[in-house]
This record gives C-alpha cells, sequence and structure tokens, in this order.
C-alpha cells in the first residue's frame, strides 16, 4: 500500500512540474522590415539625395567654354581689318622711290581731264601738277573719291608731271589716275607710288 501512494505521488507531481513549464511568448513583429516611411507616407529610401559628382568649379561640364574669336576660329575683328589695311598701304612696290615714267600717248584734242584719287588708304596724301614745267596746281589733298584736272594742251609735246608732296601718314605717296580726251575715252590709265619728292610724268602729244 505504501509502494501505491508514493508512485501516485511522483505521479501528481510530475503532472504539476510539466503545467508550471513556460512557454516562450510569441511576438507581432514582422519577419521582414521594410523601408520606414516619412510623413508624407513615402519610403525615405526614395527621399535620399542623388550623389553629386565630384569635381572642382573650374571642371564644372555645364559651364560654357569661352570661345576664343581671334586664335581658334579664324574670325577677324574691325581691328585686325584696319591693322591690315594700314599693312597693305605701307607695302612698297618696286622701284616706288625712284621717278615713275607712265608712258606717252597722242590725241588731236585741245585738251585732256586727267582724274586722280588715293589708290589705297586715304591717309592725306598731297600732289602738285605741273605741265610743261608750269604748276597748274599747286597741292591736291588726294582722297577716296576722283579729283578732277583741266589740262589745256599745246601743239606738239605736253609733258605733265605729278610730284609727291607727302606720304600721308601711313607708307609711299598712292595713286591712281585716268586720262581722257576730249571724246570721253580713255587714253591712259595707270597709278604711281611715290616717297616725298619724287615724280610721275607722262607725254601728251598734241597732233
Amino acid at each position: 500500500m505504501k509502494t501505491l501512494l508514493s508512485a501516485l505521488f511522483l505521479i501528481s507531481f510530475s503532472i504539476v512540474s510539466f503545467a508550471q513549464v513556460e512557454i516562450p511568448a510569441t511576438s507581432n513583429k514582422p519577419v521582414f522590415e521594410g523601408p520606414k516611411s516619412n510623413s508624407g507616407g513615402l519610403p525615405s529610401i526614395l527621399l535620399r539625395e542623388a550623389p553629386r559628382p565630384d569635381y572642382k568649379l573650374k571642371d564644372d561640364p555645364t559651364k560654357p567654354k569661352p570661345i576664343e574669336m581671334r586664335t581658334k576660329n579664324d574670325l577677324l575683328s574691325a581691328g585686325d581689318f584696319i591693322e591690315n589695311k594700314w599693312a597693305e598701304d605701307e607695302k612698297p612696290e618696286k622701284g616706288f622711290g625712284e621717278d615713275q615714267y607712265l608712258g606717252d600717248f597722242k590725241t588731236t584734242g585741245k585738251f585732256v581731264e586727267l582724274y586722280c584719287r588715293d589708290d589705297q588708304y586715304v591717309d592725306g596724301d598731297k600732289i602738285r601738277v605741273r605741265v610743261n614745267g608750269v604748276v597748274i596746281q599747286n597741292s591736291i589733298t588726294l582722297g577716296s573719291n576722283w579729283t578732277p584736272i583741266l589740262v589745256t594742251l599745246e601743239k606738239g609735246f605736253n609733258t605733265i608731271e605729278f610730284e609727291a608732296l607727302n606720304q600721308g601718314s601711313s607708307g609711299p605717296n598712292t595713286a591712281a589716275f585716268s586720262v581722257i580726251n576730249e571724246m570721253g575715252e580713255t587714253i591712259n590709265s595707270n597709278r604711281w607710288n611715290l616717297l616725298t619728292g619724287s615724280k610721275a610724268s607722262m607725254i601728251i602729244v598734241k597732233e
């Protein structure tokens, strides 16, 4: 009987001990956590700033590069054009320091008309005109427009001289000229390129 009571006591003690074993509490926390949201309801990962390229201000690709108008694009400024024009006027022609003979021509008319103007850069070139050694125009300033000079002819040879009184402000004394007879026909057209004191001459023969 004593043995039976001991067995019952052990069985009862085992049942009570088993009932007192704690069952671990379960958590309502989800296994996978998504990205946290901000007050606007968007995941914070979407609100992160985009990474910025690592460059210095001088390397900024959005900044336009300066255009080298003069050295790379072969473009000329107004200053370049003026400088080149002056350079052209200063280029001497072969024999420009000597007197020039412009040729001899014949006409039956009583007079000829001379027209002359500055042939290059208008810089104040001045000339004196003689016919058979007599001054008929003491000083003419050559411009861009034609200057008319009427020459009355004598029978036979008529020597016409153009003397350079200066060389203007750039280079030699340069001019273009034409000789027109009574009929309005051009009998000579030429140019001169003289130093101060030099002369350009021609002969008109009146028949």
